[in-house]
């Protein structure tokens, strides 16, 4: 039996530390100037001393919204919020909205610290990762000599466990990974001990061992120091790991809030309902695939990718950067194959090197028995038209400039496919249909789109091609819950289809459980384990497949203990 990432919240409930809140919202609500309806409106909800409480909803809910006029930081265009935030704790309570400027500076990063989504946004990239936590002391323990500036700094980030704390105390933040990156920002955040952490989306990004991390890091915390924590979240599995309550928020208002257990338990609003069954571990399954196995479109043997590591005034190779190294595998027509790891393990290197967008160091891969190694350019052009990918951010791989209509036909056009425009226009439009998009689509630009649309505009470019295979390279990964559900069935019913085969790149094991036949596990650029997904995630055999598996957060663990506990 896998053991649980996270402390069961049944053996762990939050109990109220104080006779009263730590914050307090009354019906706050937020305008863009010159605009009458309201992006958020009437919000009402109250965090106690020492707990978790989960703010959940989709894109363009308004959760990040709260936050930021919590913090005191929406932009100009907004108009001054409306209705109450009280902040009690340290000192006389105080209406965060009347406060002047200096006065929420003084609040900002003393009382209340906050975590944001993208650190690499957040931290300023001139700057060492110790000079940055220093300022924050700086600023708010002015009575500090300089000596305890640095060694609380430093302290903070020994007690967040970034690796090697010493040496990236002098380091710029582009020399971290996401995961470490996140952990300055929860120093920066906590090295003044506030009473209330605000943390939106942290976790968004990272894998989902690196999640569980952050999470534990973000709760121990909590426990130890007693402080109150707002997270926000799309993600009702993170919710049911770590939340002692949760408020649901959909189109600027609240529509729910309780316990999370309850909440998880018995949800009440069609929207909460929603968001929990769109979760992959609650998704209807998809129609059986037979996948003919006989049929072999690719066979990959012992592929290799090497990058060189220039040194010296010459530019020479001292050593190499094995990015992936001795790969095998075969894929079979209609079959879906997950390729899962952590980030940096090698998985879009290996999509990319079966397509030779990456040229290959060593190994062979087929297709259909041809070895792609040895084909010239024009060969190589032709026969992509078999093998195509979605990749993992559309709005980047995309043309901004051009209309839908050009970014469907001009791919058909170039491989000869259609007698004429208005033939390929057609076929454009038939294949929108299957991505669930207006036929309008084809006569807009890419940024009129929401993320999920632009994804599902990518899927429909690879499909106009007619391809045997398509790889998707994280294709789900910055996508709402809802939306990740459609593009998913979206994905399997067109394998059901076409016969389509599928190599699916991502971090996330409910998505793979879910949609894949059959799934290789990646590690350091090698192979961990490679087998049928049904039996891997049953009776993992590698260390590091367990656990990937026990990382993951999952409604049905919190269901099934709250379920045992009455």
């Amino acid at each position: 039996m896998r053991s649980t990432p996270m402390p069961s919240r049944e053996k762990r409930l939050w109990q109220p530390r104080g006779p009263t809140d730590m914050l307090d919202v009354k019906d706050l609500t937020i305008r863009l100037t010159h605009q009458a309806e309201p992006l958020v409106q009437g919000v009402s909800f109250s965090i106690a001393r020492g707990e978790m409480f989960c703010l959940v909803g989709e894109s363009g809910s308004g959760k990040s919204l709260t936050a930021l006029a919590v913090m005191g930081i929406l932009d100009r265009g907004f108009e001054a919020p409306t209705g109450e935030v009280w902040l009690q704790g340290r000192g006389t309570p105080q209406n965060l909205l009347t406060l002047d400027e200096p006065a929420l500076a003084g609040i900002r990063g003393d009382r209340i610290g906050m975590i944001f989504q993208e650190p690499m946004t957040s931290l300023n990239p001139v700057f060492t990762v110790g000079e940055q936590i220093m300022e924050v002391l700086r600023l708010h323990r002015p009575e500090l000599e300089a000596k305890e500036v640095a060694a609380r700094a430093l302290e903070a980030l020994v007690e967040v466990q970034l690796p090697s704390p010493a040496q990236r105390f002098h380091d710029f933040p582009h020399k971290l990974s996401g995961g470490q990156r996140q952990r300055v920002m929860i120093a920066m955040a906590l090295v003044a001990e506030p009473e209330l952490l605000i943390a939106d989306e942290p976790t968004t990004a990272l894998d989902v061992t690196i999640q569980a991390e952050i999470l534990r890091l973000i709760d121990r915390l909590r426990e130890k120091n007693g402080m109150s924590v707002l997270l926000i979240t799309h993600d009702f599995g993170v919710v049911a790991q770590v939340g002692d309550r949760v408020a649901v928020m959909h189109r600027g208002k609240l529509v729910e809030q309780g316990s999370t257990g309850v909440v998880v338990h018995t949800p009440q609003h069609a929207y909460t309902r929603q968001l929990i069954r769109a979760l992959p571990e609650n998704l209807p399954p998809l129609p059986p695939v037979p996948v003919h196995d006989q049929v072999k479109l690719l066979e990959v043997d012992r592929l290799q990718v090497h990058f060189p590591v220039l040194k010296g005034l010459l530019r020479r190779p001292v050593d190499f950067i094995r990015a992936v190294e001795d790969v095998s595998f075969d894929l079979a027509a209609g079959e879906v194959l997950a390729v899962v790891g952590e980030s940096g393990c090698g998985k879009t290197t290996l999509g990319r090197a079966l397509l030779r967008l990456i040229e290959p160091t060593g190994g062979s891969v087929r297709y259909h028995g041809q070895a792609m190694e040895t084909l010239g350019r024009k060969e190589l052009r032709r026969l992509r038209r078999r093998l195509q990918v979605v990749f993992q951010d559309p709005a980047s791989s995309l043309n901004p400039r051009l209309t839908v209509q050009t970014t469907l036909t001009e791919p058909m056009a170039a491989h000869g496919i259609g007698a004429d425009d208005e033939e390929r226009i057609a076929l454009a439009r038939a294949v929108l249909e299957q991505v669930a998009m207006p036929a309008d689509t084809l006569w807009r630009y890419p940024h009129e789109f929401s993320g999920g649309q632009r994804q599902r505009i990518g899927i429909a470019r690879a499909l106009v091609l007619d391809p045997d295979v398509i790889i998707c390279d994280e294709v789900t990964s910055a996508l709402d819950v809802s939306v990740q559900a459609e593009i998913l069935q979206i994905l399997g019913r067109l394998r059901a289809e076409r016969q389509l085969a599928l190599i699916f790149i991502t971090h996330n094991m409910g998505v793979v459980e879910y949609l894949s036949d059959r799934m290789l596990v990646m590690k350091a650029g090698r192979m961990e384990e490679l087998g049928r997904t049904r039996d891997v995630i049953a009776r993992p055999q590698a260390d590091y497949t367990r656990r990937l598996l026990d990382a993951v957060p999952r409604v049905s663990d919190h269901v099934g203990r709250h379920a045992a506990a009455n």
